[in-house]
Order: structure tokens, then sequence, then C-alpha cells
């Protein structure tokens, strides 16, 4: 397909799906603080189990939340569902297009493991279908009664797992951006096969003039109540491949597991503190966890220190660029993907060459995720060589003629 449609097609998935995910995320996030805000009537009035006065845009606005009696069925009556649906419908044709239709390029790394991209498609569609079904099952159980604790410590060691087993078979790009499509993939079928069919049962319980199943209410709220918590997470997980210190990390694994509890453990506390509930103690472990993952991808863990030998001229190092790097990042790529330079970085000239050279570092001599999976196999002896030229401060004295 011409790089231009699919430039196009990835802007205006991605646009879309941004626009729903706020759409969505806001709605989940808004009437999570509205069930906290409720104010009970003192004395009871009738159905009304609480309500809140609100002020937006130079309005005043009165919320009730209530009891409808049988037989009583308002309208019309606004529904919650299609931002979910089109976050999921942008998303995993965004995920196809991204990461399976490009040959592996981004799916599959042959330093992490040897799976060929057909078994990495295969592996990434099968991870949103099994990981649904076994949440599913796990929260439809008996150890989900009650508190709910047993099946919480559960998922979470089941997370780990796949956390574990992304990031040691797919790209750590892939493997991240997966977690999030299996965390998002989840949220949605919640709302569509949980909390929507619990919707329908009140309506259809109001119409028949009878009192509805209060288990599948009870059921949809759970429920309602996990997506908020995975929220903070997934929206890491879609941004996080602008983050390679993250995803191409040799603990990326346990990087991406502390984020979650970070996304997870700031969210509790938003919700504690709506319904009035102590809960400032969870910053602790929250902080802990951000410190670990700001040292695990600081210089002072990662290394990448001075390299020393025999000084490296410019051409030496333009050498090395030029039969490894150009073949993408040029104004007319020679790759049999990238049709157009990867975020428009070129390294045609000793000038865009220097002023990449911390990226260079970054990328190729400490977190070695460059060139993509190696593609064009850059060996250990020019990455020790790239690191001498950049420790030497990357000069290009004499242009293509320095040595």
């Amino acid at each position: 397909m011409d790089s231009v449609i699919l430039d196009w097609l990835n802007i205006g998935l991605r646009w879309v799906h941004l626009i729903a995910g706020i759409g969505w995320i806001g709605t989940s996030l808004y009437f999570m603080w509205l069930d906290a805000a409720l104010i009970r009537a003192d004395p009871p009035r009738g159905d009304v189990e609480g309500h809140t006065w609100l002020l937006h845009s130079g309005g005043f606005y009165l919320v009730e939340r209530r009891k409808l009696p049988p037989g009583q069925l308002p309208s019309p009556i606004h529904w919650f569902k299609w931002e979910a649906a089109m976050t999921w419908l942008t998303g995993f044709p965004l995920l196809v297009l991204v990461y399976y239709l490009t040959r592996g390029v981004y799916l599959v790394d042959p330093s992490i493991s040897s799976i060929a991209p057909a078994q990495a498609v295969t592996l990434g569609i099968g991870v949103l279908i099994v990981g649904w079904a076994v949440y599913d099952l796990l929260w439809s159980s008996p150890l989900a009664r009650g508190s709910g604790l047993a099946a919480a410590l559960v998922s979470w060691v089941l997370l780990l797992v796949v956390v574990y087993g992304l990031t040691h078979v797919l790209s750590g790009r892939a493997a991240y951006i997966h977690t999030g499509a299996m965390l998002g993939t989840i949220m949605v079928a919640n709302v569509w096969m949980r909390i929507v069919p619990a919707q329908r049962e009140l309506i259809a319980a109001a119409t028949a003039g009878r009192t509805p199943d209060q288990t599948l209410s009870t059921r949809a709220k759970q429920r309602s109540t996990h997506n908020s918590y995975v929220t903070f997470p997934v929206i890491f997980m879609m941004l996080s491949n602008h983050y390679p210190a993250t995803y191409a990390h040799p603990l990326n694994w346990l990087i991406l597991w502390l984020l979650i509890a970070v996304g997870v453990g700031v969210r509790h506390v938003m919700i504690a503190r709506e319904r009035g509930r102590p809960a400032d103690w969870w910053l602790v472990p929250v902080t802990v966890a951000l410190a670990g993952v700001v040292y695990l991808t600081s210089p002072a863990w990662l290394g990448g220190g001075r390299h020393g030998g025999d000084r490296v001229g410019f051409v030496a190092a333009k050498e090395v660029i030029d039969r490894r790097c150009v073949s993408c990042h040029s104004q007319t790529p020679s790759d049999d993907v990238f049709r157009i330079a990867p975020n428009g970085v070129t390294f045609e000239t000793p000038e865009s060459i220097r002023a990449r050279a911390e990226t260079i570092r970054a990328r190729v001599v400490v977190l070695r995720n460059m060139p993509l999976a190696n593609k064009t196999g850059m060996t250990e002896a020019e990455r020790d060589l790239l690191a001498r030229w950049l420790d030497q401060g990357a000069p290009i004295e004499g242009g293509a003629g320095s040595r």
C-alpha cells in the first residue's frame, strides 16, 4: 500500500482513537466522581438516592440518582457506551496497521526471540481474546465474592505473567502496546458484555413493572470500577512508543509493572479522596515505585560510560551510520518498509548527524534498540566505535573527510 495512504490511515485512526478515548475516559472519571459526590436527602425524598449541584459554563445543573418505580421509564435516556466502542474500533485497526502490516519491523526483535512475524500476530490477537476470557471467568468465580481481594491478587499475578511473557517474546515496544491493548479490550468488553446488559435489564424491568436483578447492577458497578483503575496505566501504554527508555530497557517488564502500579495507585488515591476515605499512605509505595523507574532508566543504572581506545574520526563514524542507519534515515529511504524517514530524522549530512549525537548515544549505545530490531545487522564493534566517537565529543571537523 502506498506510504502516503498508510500515513493518512495512521493519522486518521489515531486522531479518532484519541478523541473517542478522551470521551470515554472523561465520562468514566466523571461518573466515578459523581457517585462519590452525591448527597443523600435528609429527610429522604422518595426514590431519590442522592443529588448534587454542579456549576459549569455559566449555568447550574441539578443531578439526581434515582431508583425507578416499576412501570415508570423516563424518555429519552442517554447512554454512555459508544465512546468505548469507537475507542476499540479505531484502536484495533491502528494496532493492525502499525504492528501487523509492517512485516514485523515493530513487532519482533531477533535479539529477544526467534518468533516469526506471523506467529507474533497470532500471539498478539490471542492475548486480547484469552485475556478477556480469563479475566471474566476469574471475576465471575467464587474468588470475586466479598471484597474480591483473592481475585484482585490473582489478577495482579496473571498480569505480571503476561507482561513478563510478552516482553520476552515480542519487541519491547510491541509488548507494551499489546499489554495496553489487552487491558483496553477487557475494558470495552466490560462495557458491552457486563455493564450494558445490566442497563438493559434495568430498562426491561422498569418497562415490565418488575424489580430489576440487583446482581447484574452490582457486577456492572464492579466492572466499571475496574475500568476506572486501569485507565491510567492504559493511557501510559498508548503513549509508550515515544519513550524507548522504558520499553527498550533490559528490565522493561519490571519498568512496565512498576508504572502500572503507579497508575493504579494514583487512581486509588483519587477515588478514596472523592469518597472521603483516608488513603494518602498509598502515595508512599507509589512514590517508591516511581523512584525505582527513574533510577532504573537513569545513566547511573544503564551505564553507557566512557569507552576507551583509539581516537575515532568522523569518516569512520559516518561509514557505520551510512551502512546501518541511512537505509531508513534519509530523504529517499531504500528500506523495504519505511518510504519516509521515521520521525523525519535523516543522517545525510555531518550537521544532521552531529545534531542527533545524544539520540544516537541513547538508542545505539545505551538502549541498543537501534537499528530497529537490528535489521541492518550493526555489530558490537560498530557500536563500540560509535560510542568512542561520541565520548570524544562527536567531532565533525573537516566534514566527511575528517579522521
